[in-house]
């Protein structure tokens, strides 16, 4: 926990919050002795002045007692509040820059819930840490200190009544402590049912499990809710017991105080002041038992926010790297001998794959499901590392690049077609910032979305909701695609990106692609399941099972190989054409 508020909390901020704690805690001790004062020589004297001079005293050590806390929670909130900040900012820029093995090893719901939910434990922690931590041990000293002076003998009551204390707040260490560190848990699991919930929504209405899933809820609704009840139940205990321990020990000062006093050993100023030392002492007590219920939740949840941070990248930059050259024209991609495991998997991805492509050319890359395809082409843009063999663009491993100079001469479109919520010309600037107008209808209309958006009367200033849902399938898939040719850049990659497309418009953007003069200088490789896609390919890559069955023209294979003969006879019996 400390470690991670290493450089992240200010130094000076934490310093002032203690020296105005240490004011705060020092003007709270003097209030009883100036009590005692007022009574034992003000009240027992009728001295009248006394009292006003004493009194005074105490105003001003009550404004002083304000003056400090308000500035040492100003500050102890500060010095919180910035780290925490500071925290989620960088977890979120490990998070951005994770190759996607390291993502894959921790799920998406329980990354938002240690951004949130457990980044707002550390910082509750640390504000009581500088509030209570703080002035309980200094509260605990001095008024043990100041009691000893009052009477001796009345401090012997502490020794019955600090063990029962203890006692009690250890019972309530045991039962508590393993209940809050399960909260972070079920949280997670609580997180992860309704995103995916909210995710499948169109799944669960189609096939009417809508029962079953919010069942599925309710179980971890529960969970997390029985829980937490039992925390709240346990701590229930706490305030009441520890204010009965604390009437106690008021009866058994005035008890053994009275006696005192009827013996003339003892002032009653010194028994009231005693009194709201012994006060102070439980309080202080008190404070620390529930920062060290607290802490261990705390430190649970920063146990879990850096096993992202000791997350280590597999992608490793080098010391001198070479630049990047995204001029049009004279690039080329080449794969020698790649093969690629994914982390933890038994068998390999890729196997030993051959290949190269030079500006001009169109490389596609067909097969069946599970057979490679999309790990291949995540190679590129190192999303993932090779795990033997070797990925260069321009005579270059791509390992030497930096990689966001890397990242910068590709450009990809996913799978999956993700739209930001914002502006049509937002999320079709996203590679390229300084885009003119010009250049995005121009991406547009190659990408067969022009109509579809000059329709809009806000034109690219229209609205684009989260995920893209106010558009069809093919129409997200078509504004991904403009997005990616927005972008000038050395290699396009389209990842199975026309599936939702038809026939036709799938076939004009291809010719559109082929006929745009950038797109004659640069690589473009596409990932496909039609034949119809790839047939006007350069060079066709056929994958089975992570290795290359077959290497060249449509024609080439459409003769020799057998497994892209297989997948031309399954698509002429659904009715499609090579």
């Amino acid at each position: 926990m400390f470690k991670l508020a290493k450089g992240r909390m200010s130094p000076w901020v934490v310093f002032g919050a203690v020296i105005f704690m240490v004011i705060q805690v020092i003007a709270n001790l003097n209030l009883p002795s100036l009590t005692s004062d007022i009574v034992n020589n003000g009240v027992v004297n009728g001295d009248i002045d006394y009292i006003w001079k004493v009194g005074m005293k105490m105003i001003g050590f009550s404004l002083l007692t304000i003056i400090a806390a308000v500035c040492n929670v100003f500050l102890s909130s500060k010095a919180s509040m910035k780290m925490g900040s500071r925290l989620r900012n960088d977890i979120y820029s490990k998070v951005i820059n994770m190759s996607n093995d390291e993502y894959d090893q921790i799920e998406t719901s329980s990354m938002i819930t240690r951004t949130t939910n457990d980044v707002i434990q550390i910082q509750n922690v640390y504000i009581m840490m500088l509030r209570m931590m703080i002035m309980a041990p200094i509260m605990l000293i001095g008024a043990s200190f100041l009691a000893y002076n009052k009477d001796h003998k009345l401090t012997l009551i502490f020794l019955v009544v600090l063990p029962i204390l203890l006692l009690f707040m250890g019972i309530l260490l045991v039962l508590a402590v393993p209940k809050f560190k399960a909260m972070q848990t079920k949280t997670d699991r609580l997180n992860r049912v309704f995103r995916e919930g909210l995710t499948g929504v169109r799944v669960i209405r189609a096939f009417r499990q809508d029962q079953f899933e919010q069942d599925r809820f309710e179980d971890a609704n529960q969970d997390f809710t029985k829980n937490a009840i039992n925390v709240n139940v346990i701590m229930a205990f706490a305030f009441p017991v520890i204010q009965m321990i604390m009437s106690g020990t008021n009866v058994a000062i005035i008890w053994f105080g009275s006696k005192l006093i009827g013996a003339q050993a003892m002032q009653v100023g010194n028994l009231i002041a005693f009194m709201t030392y012994a006060a102070q002492i439980l309080m202080s007590f008190m404070m620390l038992s529930m920062i060290f219920i607290l802490i261990p939740r705390a430190q649970a949840s920063a146990k879990r926010i850096q096993e992202i941070f000791d997350l280590q990248t597999t992608l490793k930059e080098e010391t001198a790297p070479i630049e990047a050259d995204n001029t049009p024209g004279g690039h080329q991609l080449v794969f020698e001998h790649v093969d690629y495991r994914y982390a933890n998997a038994e068998n390999k991805a890729l196997v030993n794959v051959d290949f190269a492509a030079k500006s001009g050319q169109t490389v596609a890359i067909i097969g069946g499901t599970g057979s490679g395809k999309s790990s291949l082409v995540n190679l590129i843009p190192r999303f993932y590392d090779a795990e033997t063999g070797s990925v260069s663009l321009d005579g270059s491993d791509v390992k030497k690049y930096v990689l966001e100079d890397l990242r910068s001469m590709v450009s990809f479109v996913p799978q999956k077609a993700v739209l930001f919520r914002g502006t049509l010309r937002d999320n079709l600037k996203f590679g390229k910032a300084d885009a003119t107008d010009d250049e995005i209808w121009h991406a547009l209309e190659i990408a067969q979305a022009k109509d579809f958006v000059a329709e809009n009367p806000d034109g690219l200033d229209q609205i684009v909701e989260q995920n893209g849902d106010n558009y069809s399938g093919g129409q997200r898939q078509r504004l991904t695609i403009a997005r990616a040719l927005v972008k000038q850049a050395a290699v396009y990659i389209f990842d199975d990106s026309f599936s939702a497309l038809d026939f036709k418009t799938d076939a004009v953007l291809r010719q559109a692609l082929q006929a745009d003069e950038h797109m004659q200088q640069s690589i473009i490789v596409i990932v496909a399941e039609r034949i119809a896609t790839v047939a006007d390919a350069d060079t066709i890559l056929v994958l089975d099972e992570g290795k290359v069955v077959g290497k060249g023209s449509h024609d080439e294979l459409k003769e020799t190989n057998e497994v892209y003969q297989e997948i031309i006879s399954s698509q002429i019996k659904k009715g499609d054409e090579a």
